[in-house]
């Protein structure tokens, strides 16, 4: 089997930081300092471990199918009466990384185009920016009326995933006239007030109208790993380090699974991951909406 460049990057990167998490790990437990991290990971019954496995398994269904890792760990940590503005942050951190890591792959494989990434960008940065900046405040104080109205919201983007499973083949149109600043700016806000939505709303868009798939997604991850940075940041200096087990959970989980999930692409039934995803949110949402009014 030929591996290809991005998959030997990512493998590259995954060995890499595979060895370097070894190392602290033999070294803290020659240091005497492993039972007091094993002790730290199992409070808030076990969150780090069960954010660990969301991870991984959030990183297979958005590596094989180019979108998704928002909305099912957002859907998830609702699930788990996680406060809102501490679900969009703990995301948003997670996925500086691994966000960053598929942007250098597209970037070394030439699927970026500069200008479409200026031009969704800058407006997703401000959009990111006030949607922190909305949440941190709307879900500190009003708490359950946010979770309610992100609930709908992924609500929703479950009932998109399920319908991508029976969409027929469109021929080649013409490309459609598209207000990127617009799109950029929408998308950015609620991507970071929601904790995800970027890639069904924005990339979903620009190839539904036609733009090349490669530069569509090629651009528009790089554009989302600008706005996410800008999350992560602003949730930083509004919300400080409270939710780290959260973050590292994910962020391993998905380290674990990224160098594979190109792989996997080939091998996983497209369709019927739309399916089991899209109706697994669709409950989950539907579970959290009840909970909140009820």
């Amino acid at each position: 089997m030929v591996i290809s460049r991005k998959v030997q990057l990512r493998l590259n990167v995954f060995f890499v930081t595979a060895a370097i998490v070894l190392i602290v790990i033999l070294s803290m437990y020659e240091l005497g300092y492993l039972d007091e991290l094993l002790t730290v990971l199992a409070e808030d019954n076990y969150i780090f471990y069960w954010m660990m496995l969301i991870g991984f398994l959030a990183e297979i269904v958005a590596g094989s199918m180019g979108m998704g890792y928002g909305v099912i760990c957002t859907t998830t940590l609702l699930f788990l009466n996680i406060p809102p503005h501490i679900v969009s942050a703990s995301i948003h951190s997670a996925e500086s990384f691994t966000t960053a890591a598929g942007s250098i792959s597209h970037v070394k494989l030439k699927n970026v185009s500069k200008s479409l990434v200026k031009k969704l960008a800058i407006p997703a940065v401000i959009g990111a920016i006030i949607g922190a900046l909305c949440l941190t405040y709307l879900g500190e104080y009003y708490a359950k009326i946010t979770k309610t109205l992100i609930a709908f919201y992924t609500l929703y983007l479950g009932f998109q995933i399920l319908s991508n499973a029976f969409k027929k083949k469109q021929s080649k149109a013409l490309k459609r006239k598209t207000n990127l600043t617009r799109l950029g700016l929408i998308g950015g806000f609620i991507d970071s007030f929601a904790g995800g939505g970027w890639g069904p709303l924005v990339t979903g868009t620009l190839i539904k109208n036609s733009f090349t798939p490669r530069f569509a997604v090629g651009s528009s991850t790089v554009a989302k790993f600008i706005l996410t940075l800008t999350a992560a940041v602003t949730f930083f200096f509004t919300l400080g380090i409270q939710h780290w087990s959260i973050i590292a959970g994910l962020l391993l989980g998905g380290i674990v699974t990224a160098p594979f999930s190109a792989m996997l692409t080939a091998k996983l039934p497209v369709k019927s991951m739309f399916v089991v995803i899209g109706l697994l949110v669709i409950i989950m949402s539907s579970i959290t909406i009840y909970k909140s009014v009820f």
